[in-house]
């Protein structure tokens, strides 16, 4: 058994490029889809948004989310995240039977992190799950890889078995039932009804009542997931980046170029029609319930989420010193950082407490919000690495899990006569 002293993180030199890239596409997509919720447009009943005065773009922007953005980048966000989990994993499995542990401990830290975030910032949490259902993945390490990938494309139409069950006559199994009784209470004793819910944040002037709306909305968020069947999904893709961190394809994209364009093509090709029909049920312009709804997700969200995350590495091949990939790769290497920070910046742009923008705009503006929001954190992810080795979340995650200090500030280069030089890459 390794001493405690070899069981290291990964050095940022061994990162992958193109992986940081992608998480910083991912997080782009993230903010995208999740702002609307933190300004508040989502919950504003038909008459308030139609009454906006960018109702009519808003209606065309809303359509579009769906078909582009709405499931695609948090599935690429968790496709990713199994890649990382399956890096940490096997430079654990490296070091030895105390591997396991270290990995375990970095999930359960990644799920008190989730836990806080859900309770104390948005109820819109991801990364708690993540934790959840990482710790599973130790338990596939040994599955061949088509079996692993079997049991993916199992785990992909699992949601739609949960919603046939569910209104099954006879059966109707709700597992989300058990929960609403706990969202009922916690919003009668904060004093949280239909009338105000909408603007319950923007109304409140003190972080206490930022505090009574995420307590009810923790079991609203958990309910949602049962609902979803969120569960399957995301297991589902972190077996998927399972496979690929096994195969290395992240790090051979040239041997693995005819694998891309397959996906590419097919994912397009199958993905981009069916999310059409995927908007259009979502928007009730077609007909269908649940379970039709539930189909059109699994067949249409995923594929074309692998599309891009191909064409995006295909695009890497050609032109690998773009400065797309450089811009994108900084948030992606401080992507925890940057996904609860953009919870901190929604609350500061939207909430009470905050700049009291909530409610106010319409899905256009807040999208182009969104995008100035990103771009904010662009910078200032560049601006940080350039003095720093990790994100600060990244870098308190780093030393909890190994139990030892480890640098943050980079080391300057010291030039003849005992000048520094700049700071090295």
């Amino acid at each position: 058994m390794p001493p405690a002293e070899q069981l290291n993180p990964v050095s940022p030199r061994e990162r992958s490029v193109v992986l940081d890239a992608l998480r910083g596409l991912a997080l782009l997509g993230i903010c995208l889809a999740n702002f609307p919720e933190f300004s508040l447009y989502t919950f504003q009943s038909p008459e308030v948004v139609s009454a906006m005065p960018t109702a009519g773009i808003d209606r065309v922007v809303r359509f579009l989310q769906y078909v582009f953005i709405d499931g695609k980048f948090y599935s690429l966000f968790s496709l990713l995240f199994g890649i990382g989990f399956s890096i940490i994993m096997a430079h654990s499995m490296e070091k030895g039977r105390n591997g396991l542990a270290v990995f375990y401990r970095r999930m359960g830290l990644l799920a008190l992190l989730g836990l806080l975030h859900l309770m104390l910032l948005w109820s819109g949490d991801i990364l708690l799950l993540y934790a959840l259902a990482g710790m599973l993945l130790p338990l596939f390490r040994n599955v061949p890889d088509r079996k692993l990938l079997a049991v993916a494309a199992v785990l992909v139409f699992c949601p739609v078995l949960m919603d046939i069950l569910k209104v099954l006559p006879g059966l109707r199994l709700d597992l989300a039932a058990s929960v609403e009784g706990a969202v009922q209470y916690f919003n009668g004793r904060s004093g949280i009804t239909e009338d105000n819910f909408s603007r319950w944040l923007v109304d409140g002037e003190h972080y206490s009542d930022v505090l009574k709306f995420t307590l009810s909305g923790a079991f609203i968020r958990i309910q949602e997931l049962l609902e979803s069947n969120r569960v399957f999904k995301v297991l589902a893709l972190f077996l998927l980046g399972l496979y690929v961190g096994r195969k290395g394809i992240y790090a051979n994209l040239k041997i693995h170029r005819e694998l891309l364009k397959k996906v590419c093509r097919y994912g397009f090709l199958a993905g981009l029609p069916l999310s059409f029909l995927y908007a259009a049920h979502a928007l009730h312009l077609l007909g269908g319930g649940p379970v039709a709804g539930a189909c059109l997700y699994a067949v249409s969200v995923i594929p074309l989420s692998l599309a891009y995350a191909s064409v995006f590495c295909l695009w890497f091949l050609r032109r690998r010193q773009a400065p797309l990939f450089r811009a994108l790769a900084a948030p992606g290497r401080m992507a925890l950082t940057n996904y609860i920070g953009q919870s901190v910046l929604g609350i500061v742009l939207f909430y009470g407490i905050g700049f009291r923008l909530g409610a106010r705009m319409g899905l256009a503006q807040v999208e182009l919000t969104a995008a100035a929001v990103f771009l904010f954190q662009v910078l200032f992810s560049h601006a940080w690495l350039k003095f720093c080795l990790f994100g600060p979340l990244e870098w308190g995650w780093r030393m909890l899990t190994y139990g030892k200090r480890l640098p943050l500030f980079r080391k300057p280069l010291l030039l003849r006569g005992g000048k520094a030089a700049p700071f090295h890459k």
